[in-house]
C-alpha cells in the first residue's frame, strides 16, 4: 500500500510508517496532520488516479520533527569588477511520520 501525495510543491510517495521531510507546516511536534492532496492511491493491488486528487483520500501523519536544514552558501562573483556577494540560507523544514492512508 501506498500513495502519492502533494505539499510544499513536490509529490512524495509514502507508505505507512514512512518518515519524510517536507517543507515546514505549521503545528508542534507530536500534532496530527492530514494532507488531503493525494494524487495516487495503491490499495492492495487497487490502483486509484486522481484528476488531480482522489476524492475521499487522506494521508494522517504525525508531527517528529521542526529544524532546519544545514546552511547552503550562495557565492557570487564578477570578474575583474570587484563585485562578490556571501549569503547563507537554511531552510525550515518539518520532519513526518506517515500512519495511515485513508
Amino acid at each position: 500500500m501506498f500513495a502519492v501525495i502533494k505539499t510544499g510543491g513536490k509529490q512524495y510517495i509514502v507508505r505507512p510508517g514512512d518518515r519524510i521531510k517536507v517543507e515546514k507546516i505549521e503545528g508542534n511536534i507530536g500534532d496530527t496532520v492530514e494532507i488531503k492532496e493525494v494524487l495516487l492511491v495503491n490499495k492492495d493491488g487497487d490502483l486509484k488516479i486522481g484528476t488531480p486528487f482522489v476524492e475521499g483520500a487522506k494521508v494522517v501523519a504525525s508531527i517528529l520533527e521542526q529544524g532546519k536544514a544545514p546552511k547552503v552558501i550562495v557565492f557570487k562573483k564578477k570578474a575583474k569588477k570587484g563585485y562578490k556577494r556571501k549569503r547563507g540560507h537554511r531552510q525550515y523544514y518539518t520532519l513526518l511520520e506517515i500512519k495511515e492512508i485513508a
